[in-house]
């Protein structure tokens, strides 16, 4: 039922619905084309991810915590008629923060979780700071991790690898 839910959901997003009467909806073959173009969507050759991006409503207080609480080092930093966007880059990874009055924080969108040399030393420095904890410490069986809140209620993880 879900997968029919979703079928259902792109079509609204990728089906000319002129199609149902070139197709003949009787023979069923509306189906096939939103059939047909969910396995378009499908084909995206993806590379990589090119970035993560938490929306912030105060620029100079999310950097606030992203660089001196956290120590991530701003890579991009720009300021524009659309609004305020700041990267910290990671190897090929980036950590987006982008202001904009459509843009709404939310601590139940995607998360990021920051891989740290030393779990329980990154928690210690994050108690001291204050920070607010979404999830106390826990182990998992290939991990330990937290969760936290910046300053606009967004979630991020913090996260150790258990050796291998």
């Amino acid at each position: 039922m879900i997968f029919g839910l979703f079928i259902c959901r792109v079509r609204w997003l990728v089906c000319d619905h002129r199609q149902k009467d070139k197709l003949g909806a009787k023979a069923g073959k509306q189906n096939q084309c939103c059939v047909w173009n969910y396995y378009q969507l499908a084909m995206l050759k993806v590379t990589e991810i090119a970035f993560s991006c938490y929306a912030v409503t105060d620029m100079a207080r999310a950097r606030k915590f992203y660089e001196g609480v956290l120590g991530l080092k701003p890579t991009t930093v720009v300021d524009s008629e659309h609004g305020q966007w700041v990267e910290y880059e990671f190897g090929p990874y980036a950590l987006s923060l982008g202001s904009s009055p459509a843009f709404k924080p939310s601590p139940d969108g995607c998360s990021v979780a920051l891989e740290v040399e030393d779990f329980d030393a990154s928690i210690a420095h994050l108690r001291e700071k204050n920070v607010i904890f979404r999830i106390e410490p826990m182990p998992t069986p290939v991990c330990q991790m937290a969760m936290i809140f910046d300053p606009d209620g967004n979630s991020l993880c913090i996260h150790k690898r258990k050796a291998k």
